[in-house]
């Protein structure tokens, strides 16, 4: 097989390839075979049509597939005879396929720019200490304890108390704000009336549990249910703060109606060998503290190696100059058209031109398919000229580390 590499600049190239024709009209042969096989030819029985027949027939489809099957293998061949690193699959033109004639074809591709890796010999790393604590492992089984915990009636008949989960109807009645509204229709010179009253707006619910002391509920709901025994009916007024950080809510007063039907306290297992036992393949207490050890000092590890992987990145790209990276226009404009990423970040970013323009050459490829930038979310949050001087910063340091993993 022939082949002649052409530099057209630092980043795309052409392979020209020729192969014998030997292959060719031994490949034809075993496709024309395979043809024959599967061929529903009037007048012949299957599998029993005359090769010359066949290559008459199909000679079209018979050549696409040839060519389809040798080009892939030539060019992987040559690329890796060379040493050559395409960044995208490489365009295939100027096909030239004949039985008894050489296959010719030209394949155009572009690779990573060159580089030189800088001083990298101050780089300085410092491993943080896996060593975990008697307190964290204590931590660490009070929050098991407290993810077991489980809600039970009292011993004894009691009101509701502060933790307590309960079980109760409710009906709200939300009460509009008793503000004047400005009228529908102002008409000159005479009065203008106040909107009507919006209506109060009432909705019920059933067996609602509601866990006391809870975060989401409203300012002030825990305190009237504080005491109240299960049986026990009771109607009250919140008024919602005109800060409030629901702003529906904020400055409007909600009428709660509930009837109390069942108070459950909440149980936390005591730290023994039982409560080990109950969370399955521990014998002991020592057994469970063993291995939740274990398990902190394999995340302390991984937390380690990952934060010297990012010191070890801040540093270079602190020691690493600007290069100006030279455009893959060509491969920018597949990937823009073929990247899922691409895809996900045109639909989140405004309908912005001057977006695409401020991206140069890399620099876009970098950013809308993801592969330097790979928090989609947080990307689609950056101005454009933002965008184009972190992809190009790191595409660099990427270039960098290549370099310095060659050396």
């Amino acid at each position: 097989m022939k082949t002649e590499f052409i530099d057209v600049s630092d980043t795309q190239k052409n392979l020209v390839v020729e192969i014998p024709s030997t292959i060719v009209d031994a490949e034809i042969d075993k496709v024309a075979r395979d043809y024959s096989r599967a061929a529903r030819v009037p007048g012949f029985r299957p599998g029993k049509v005359p090769p010359k027949v066949v290559r008459q027939r199909f000679r079209d489809q018979i050549l696409h597939d040839v060519a389809h099957g040798l080009i892939p293998r030539a060019v992987d061949e040559a690329l890796r005879e060379r040493g050559v690193e395409p960044v995208d699959t490489p365009d295939i033109r100027d096909v030239v396929v004949e039985e008894g004639q050489p296959l010719k074809f030209t394949a155009t591709f572009e690779t990573v720019p060159p580089i030189e890796p800088g001083d990298y010999g101050s780089i300085t790393l410092h491993q943080k200490s896996t060593t975990v604590s008697d307190a964290a492992v204590d931590e660490a089984l009070t929050n098991l304890r407290e993810r077991a915990a489980r809600y039970e009636p009292p011993a004894e008949a009691r009101g509701i108390q502060p933790g307590d989960s309960v079980v109760m109807d409710l009906i709200r009645t939300a009460i509009p704000k008793s503000v004047i509204e400005e009228p529908l229709v102002v008409i000159a010179g005479e009065p203008t009336p106040p909107r009507p009253p919006a209506e109060p707006q009432t909705d019920k619910h059933s067996d609602v549990t509601v866990e006391i002391g809870a975060t989401a509920n409203p300012p002030g709901f825990d305190q009237e249910l504080i005491g109240l025994h299960e049986g026990r009916e009771k109607t009250f007024d919140v008024r919602y703060p005109d800060d409030y950080s629901i702003q529906e809510l904020a400055g409007t007063t909600v009428n709660y109606a509930v009837t109390i039907k069942a108070i459950r306290t909440r149980i936390v297992p005591e730290l023994d060998d039982e409560f080990a036992k109950d969370l399955g393949e521990f014998e002991s207490l020592s057994a469970l503290r063993a291995r939740v050890r274990a398990d902190l000092e394999h995340e302390a590890k991984h937390e380690a190696e990952r934060d010297a992987r990012g010191d070890m990145l801040r540093q270079l790209d602190s020691a690493a100059a600007p290069r100006g990276i030279e455009p893959l226009p060509g491969w920018f404009a597949r990937r823009r058209r073929e990247c899922p990423a691409a895809k996900t970040v045109l639909e989140r970013l405004p309908a912005d031109p001057a977006l695409w323009e401020s991206l140069a050459g890399w620099a876009e490829v970098v950013v809308v398919c993801g592969l330097y930038v790979h928090d989609i979310d947080r990307a689609a949050d950056l101005a454009p000229d933002t965008l184009a001087r972190l992809a190009e910063r790191r595409l660099s340091l990427r270039l960098e580390i290549r370099g310095v993993a060659s050396e």
